[in-house]
């Protein structure tokens, strides 16, 4: 997290916000392929999890031999939709200078590139997902930041492009991700062994196309309309509110990093459980996991939202316009999609995803018309996170809830109970105690340190509050075992 945000600072003061904002425009698409990337992942990892959770190890193989084809094809058919899409975006929607034009096309094709190879890697993340295997996710991410930082360095001192050598540096990373990925994969679980003649099932393809093909829809749909919203906006505003945006973007990103890890390790618990026929003890899971994501992701949103100003001056001296606003809507958009987020993966578990991924490509695009229409009649760039919020949020967390009732059989009252009054008590609590710090204190380190140590303790105290007794038993279970290793 540290490093990303060093790399932020180090290329928003070496690009330039215009070329930034270039690059968020043109190449944002590669971090929002990340997000397609792990949604992928998660309908793979769905049936191994599955299959492991009813220990059938042969069905193991035979789902990765599916899914490595899957991908394969669906690799091609994104790299072959970017590059007809190419002419229409520079031609007629793209508000980019005419001397960046050529750079912008080079960051654009480089971007198809790393499309394929991150698409590959979808067979093999599925796989250490499935097997919970978080020390191979804690190296392979430590490294992918510090080749990170390295290009970012590279790119402070070369004398040529410095947009260009940053897009084409970063196109590689994927291909060395996905290098390392598959030769620890084959060496360490044997059912990534590819024998598309001896593993090829036709039922077993036709159900995983089925379910990776709803899910697709559904996740590229978000992407479209992710990226089709910073189009709407470069349209109207110019690259300036791209680079305000990817800032907004790059910070929440970094402060969702823990929620995000987390997800990794509860989600195949999630459809284990469904796997092994535990109905109940999947929607426990699942509570616990929208519970647990949208607290880790509140204890840094609070203290960063009210001390944005200050945060933002020093960590990148020169703050674009709008990205203070633009920074805070994003991280109440993270919070938000937090408290119904994990119910989808119990949905998910069940199979029975058709209509949930309708509802989510319905809420992840009809925003786009909106916003233009807000936009052409004179709206401010405040407007792209309200219709945001509105439609791919809350609109979506109704659906989400309507299907996991439906579906899976989801108790309001319990989910009620279990997630919205503790999480609401300790966020009321929390930017209560903010804005008694913020009217006291003048703008500083001193009133920055204050709000970040009485949140902290506010969060630690009510948490307490709201454990049960099973969170509080492992909680001080876990506080023993550190005691121990640490007095050895």
């Amino acid at each position: 997290m540290f490093v990303s945000l060093l790399t932020t600072r180090l290329l928003l003061n070496s690009l330039g916000v215009s070329d930034f904002g270039i690059y968020n425009i043109v190449g944002g698409a590669i971090s929002m392929l990340g997000f397609l990337n792990v949604a992928m992942a998660s309908a793979t990892q769905r049936f191994l999890s599955y299959s492991e959770g009813a220990n059938d190890k042969d069905k193991e193989t035979i789902i990765f031999n599916a899914s490595v084809i899957l991908h394969f094809i669906i690799a091609i058919i994104i790299s072959v939709a970017l590059i007809l899409a190419c002419p229409f975006l520079f031609d007629s929607v793209l508000n980019i200078q005419a001397d960046r034009i050529e750079a912008a096309k080079i960051i654009y094709y480089s971007l198809i590139i790393s499309t394929a190879f991150t698409m590959m890697t979808v067979p093999y993340d599925a796989v250490m997902n499935a097997h919970e295997n978080m020390l191979y996710y804690s190296i392979i991410g430590v490294v992918e930041s510090l080749l990170k930082l390295i290009v970012a360095i590279i790119v402070v001192y070369t004398l040529m492009d410095k947009l260009i050598i940053y897009g084409i540096l970063m196109s590689i990373i994927p291909f060395v991700t996905l290098t390392v990925m598959s030769i620890y994969c084959k060496r360490n679980y044997k059912e990534c062994h590819f024998n598309y003649s001896l593993y090829f099932r036709k039922d077993t393809m036709k159900e995983m196309t089925s379910f990776a093909g709803w899910n697709f829809l559904s996740s590229f749909s978000s992407i479209v309309g992710n990226y089709s919203n910073g189009i709407v906006l470069n349209h109207f505003f110019g690259t300036v509110l791209n680079a305000a945006l990817g800032v907004a973007n790059q910070l929440s990103g970094q402060l969702c990093a823990f929620s995000q890890n987390m997800m990794k390790a509860i989600n195949p618990v999630i459809v284990k459980s469904e796997g092994a026929g535990c109905t109940e003890d999947m929607m426990t899971y699942s509570y616990a996991a929208c519970r647990y994501s949208y607290l880790l992701i509140l204890f840094f949103a609070v203290p960063f939202a009210f001390q944005a100003p200050y945060i933002l001056k020093i960590w990148l001296k020169n703050v674009p316009e709008w990205g203070i606003l633009f920074f805070r809507f994003q991280l109440l958009r993270n919070l938000l999609e937090q408290l119904t987020g994990s119910l989808g993966t119990a949905i998910g578990a069940k199979g029975k995803i058709r209509g949930k991924s309708i509802s989510s490509i319905l809420c992840n695009l009809i925003q786009i018309p909106i916003l233009y229409m807000i936009f052409k009649q004179g709206g401010t760039p405040a407007w792209y996170f309200i219709v945001i919020l509105i439609t791919m949020v809350l609109l979506s967390a109704m659906f989400n809830v309507y299907f996991c009732k439906k579906t899976c059989g989801m108790k309001l009252i319990t989910y009620f109970r279990n997630v919205l009054v503790s999480c609401l008590s300790i966020t009321i609590v929390m930017m209560l105690l903010s804005c008694i710090v913020l009217l006291l204190f003048k703008d500083g380190f001193l009133r920055t340190m204050l709000c970040f140590i009485i949140t902290s303790l506010a969060f630690v105290v009510l948490f307490r509050f709201f454990a049960s007794k099973e969170e509080l038993m492992a909680i001080n279970a876990m506080r023993i075992k550190i005691k121990n290793r640490l007095y050895k």
